[in-house]
């Protein structure tokens, strides 16, 4: 059984930093590509950043280009994304994602991805 835990949701000043962990346990070999979304309650659920686990690609939304950095750690099945200049609305709540398989959808999509964390709150006052 596959697993996504999220850990390092936080509460930070604007301009603070924080490094959210996701460690996959599980059948995790299969894992193309992981993902941090977010989520406001009441709005879509939002792509933040994607890596291509075998390739190394890595992608970013437009609001975080520049403050956040996806990357890996493979001996540990872990993907962290490190946010730095944080805003406050950065607050929300971020979820792990991951790829077993291939499909066409874009890395950002969260149609791309089958398995899911529950999520680690990051709050940001202003």
């Amino acid at each position: 059984q596959v697993q996504l835990v999220e850990s390092g949701g936080d509460s930070v000043q604007t301009g603070g930093s924080l490094r959210l962990s996701c460690t996959a346990s599980g059948v995790t070999t299969y894992f193309n590509y992981m993902a941090w979304f977010r989520q406001v309650p009441g709005k879509e659920r939002e792509g933040v950043s994607a890596i291509d686990i075998r390739g190394g690609d890595t992608y970013y939304a437009d609001s975080v280009k520049g403050r956040f950095s996806i990357s890996q750690d493979n001996a540990k099945n872990t993907v962290y994304l490190q946010m730095n200049s944080l805003k406050p609305e950065d607050t929300t709540v971020y979820y792990c994602a991951a790829l077993a398989g291939y499909n066409d959808a874009s890395p950002l999509s969260p149609r791309k991805y089958n398995y899911w964390g529950q999520g680690t709150q990051v709050t940001v006052s202003s």
